[in-house]
């Protein structure tokens, strides 16, 4: 996966965006994804599921800071630290073993934790520029 920049200008575009995604991804892979409160950060992640072959609904884990997902063609270990208040804490979810995993770490709100994400993560942030509409987003891939 390389530097991309992408545009959406629908929940729909957003999941088809990280739909897509999800089918170039390899196992071992983090995802740091960021962006303010209501870009679509969620969306983002169930599209990515999606494209994992995750059929179960997904929601965010804002206070279980952690769901597992198995069924598809990689575990999904969807991590969301908005919550968390200190890194430490990152040590009692087991975060450190899922990221050396068989599958792929998913994290939002990734940048309250930027002490501990692996140098080689993929970041996305999602940001909103309502001068080009309600619902448009850039979505900005850094490898």
């Amino acid at each position: 996966m390389d530097n991309k920049e992408f545009e959406s200008n629908s929940r729909e575009e957003t999941f088809d965006i990280a739909f897509q995604m999800a089918k170039e991804i390899e196992a071992g892979a983090v995802i740091c994804l960021d962006g303010d409160l209501g870009v679509g950060k969620t969306v983002f992640a169930q599209g990515f599921g999606a494209g994992l072959g995750i059929e179960e609904p997904m929601a965010s884990p804002t206070f279980t800071i952690l769901r597992e997902y198995h069924e598809g063609r990689l575990p999904l270990y969807h991590f969301d630290v908005y919550r968390v208040s200190d890194v430490d804490e990152m040590e009692e979810t087991g975060f450190f073993d899922f990221i050396d995993s068989d599958g792929v770490t998913l994290i939002e709100w990734a940048e309250l934790i930027e002490d501990v994400i692996p140098k080689d993560s993929v970041h996305i942030k999602i940001e909103k520029d309502v001068s080009k509409g309600f619902d448009y987003r850039r979505i900005t891939v850094r490898v």
